[in-house]
């Protein structure tokens, strides 16, 4: 009987391995995106949490956070891999005196297995990339660029990766933006390319090696990503990153629901997440594959990262360590607002905004002595939101991360009413290139086509009154250099500009000149410069 049990016993095993419960494969995805250097806890406002948020548990995010959450969940599960959709750069204070570096080190504690190079990765060039690739022991991955004129990444940076586990060979893909040239200064120097074909190329070479489990690792943003997972085939996940988009199917302000499924040319269905921004939530995926390595199930939630949280012990106390030196400059009180001034990413991108109004008009309060009367800045130049009451150099250094320089310059009026074209020509991808003005009004319409005809009505401030602005006319503008190099597409500014000096004040500086030139409290809003038509 015995032995007859044990016959039974084996066949009964052998089956179920042969079975589909026993061929299916599941591998759980821990993602995250757009980090932004926001390595302390951040506020509702995605600024650095104040001595009283914290006391009253009112945080989120932060590395400590990041890192205890991530190997509390990669315990819960067999096969775990963690990635990152690029943005790591940029944001706070830690970049702004550790470039790279204190990322590296923190995304080494929450064991991050690959990384998509973000548009921000190359804000202070590519030599600073590469400082940060050599701190890695993981791949950073950038399949749809050309790097052959850039010899600091050319060895750094790859198009995609294998990593095993147990057994299984995933493929990860990274993507950057296609516009790089025009979002960062690293067009000069290296070839950016459109991502579908860069992607079929990679899925095409790495389905040659055996690979049969893919993930495009994409920082590219949400609407990209959907037109991607719908013209290629062989992809079973994007991981995206870009567009700060919150995917959920718990949180009634998401874009979408987590993953949003895409159908693909051969009608394969292809989940797309994405866990917004600045640490304040931990995507998490499950995905279920069959032995041929199709996606058989795909489900999750982003978990968001708030107090109930807890904080790995020795990362705080890191964290904290580096802090030290930074204390002293953004402690300091430089302003008050009498209430919150709105710089949400939702808002300065589309629309006017307050904390677009505030920033336009110190750069034009602060050369309006040389004659300039109109002030444009992109609103993707504006990285947060500051709450009311004191206003500290490390929020407006959070606002304004960039170290960007005023710049002004001569330019015609035509030429102003093409650039603000530019500025509304991408606004339902939500791209940073909208403008926030001074001196200035205009409306718009999102009926027009893109860069042809939207703008509608343009008025300047001249002796203390509105004018239509004259095409003919030479006008002084005051910018950043970002802008008048062509950052954002303004190549008109470049093209067209004459008399440009680019080496002006900081921008911080001339926010902080402008918030004290009153003892009484800032007092924030919008006044109607700008007015989207039906």
């Amino acid at each position: 009987m015995k032995s007859l049990y044990l016959t039974t016993a084996a066949l009964a095993f052998g089956a179920a391995l042969a079975g589909p419960a026993a061929a299916e494969w599941k591998l759980t995805i821990l993602h995250s995106n757009d980090f932004h250097s926001r390595i302390e806890p951040i506020n509702k406002y995605d600024s650095t949490c104040s001595g009283d948020d914290i006391t009253e548990n009112k945080c989120f995010g932060g590395s400590a956070r990041m890192v205890k959450a991530i190997a509390d969940e990669k315990a819960k599960f067999e096969n775990v891999l963690v990635l990152d959709a690029g943005d790591q750069f940029q944001g706070s204070l830690f970049y702004t005196h550790y470039r790279g570096k204190a990322a590296a080190e923190f995304m080494k504690d929450a064991g991050y297995e690959a990384m998509a190079v973000g548009n921000h990765e190359f804000d202070n060039g590519p030599e600073t990339l590469a400082d940060f690739a050599k701190e890695l022991p993981f791949p950073l991955l950038m399949a749809n660029a050309d790097t052959s004129r850039e010899p600091a990444i050319h060895d750094l940076v790859k198009a995609s990766a294998v990593i095993e586990k147990n057994g299984q060979k995933i493929g990860v893909i990274g993507l950057t933006p296609q516009d790089n040239a025009e979002l960062t200064s690293a067009g000069k120097s290296i070839d950016f390319t459109d991502p579908v074909p860069a992607v079929k190329a990679e899925v095409e070479r790495l389905s040659k090696d055996g690979v049969d489990k893919i993930i495009l690792l994409s920082h590219s943003g949400y609407d990209a990503d959907q037109r991607i997972a719908a013209a290629v085939d062989g992809l079973d996940v994007i991981v995206g990153g870009h567009s700060h988009t919150l995917l959920s199917n718990s949180d009634e302000h998401a874009a979408g629901p987590y993953p949003t499924m895409v159908k693909s040319p051969d009608g394969t269905e292809v989940p797309i997440v994405q866990a917004y921004a600045y640490g304040k939530y931990l995507g998490e995926i499950e995905v279920t594959f069959d032995d041929a390595g199709k996606v058989t199930e795909a489900k999750g939630d982003p978990i968001l990262l708030d107090a109930s949280r807890p904080e790995d012990e020795a990362v705080k106390a890191r964290v904290a360590e580096l802090a030290k030196p930074l204390d002293e400059i953004r402690q300091k009180v430089v302003g008050h607002a009498a209430a919150a001034i709105d710089g949400s990413r939702e808002v300065c991108r589309a629309r006017e905004c307050p904390m677009g109004d505030l920033v336009a008009d110190a750069m034009l309060d602060h050369v309006k002595g040389q004659g300039a009367s109109i002030a444009i800045v992109n609103g993707g130049g504006l990285r947060a939101s500051i709450d009311a009451g004191d206003i500290t150099m490390g929020e407006v250094l959070t606002v304004l991360p960039f170290q960007n320089t005023l710049s002004t310059f001569e330019i015609k009026g035509d030429a102003l009413v093409e650039a603000l074209e530019n500025g509304v020509s991408q606004v339902e991808d939500g791209a940073g290139r909208f403008p926030q003005v001074a001196g200035l009004k205009f409306s718009w319409s999102r009926s027009g086509k893109p860069g042809e005809y939207r703008i509608r009505q343009v008025e300047a401030m001249e002796d203390g009154a509105w004018k239509p602005i004259d095409p003919d006319k030479t006008y002084l503008v005051v910018s950043n250099n970002f802008m008048r190099a062509g950052g954002d597409g303004y190549h008109v500014f470049t093209d067209k500009g004459e008399k440009a000096y680019d080496f002006g004040p900081a921008l911080e500086d001339v926010v902080v000149e402008y918030l004290q030139k009153s003892n009484e409290p800032y007092e924030p809003g919008t006044d109607g410069r700008i007015t989207e038509l039906n």
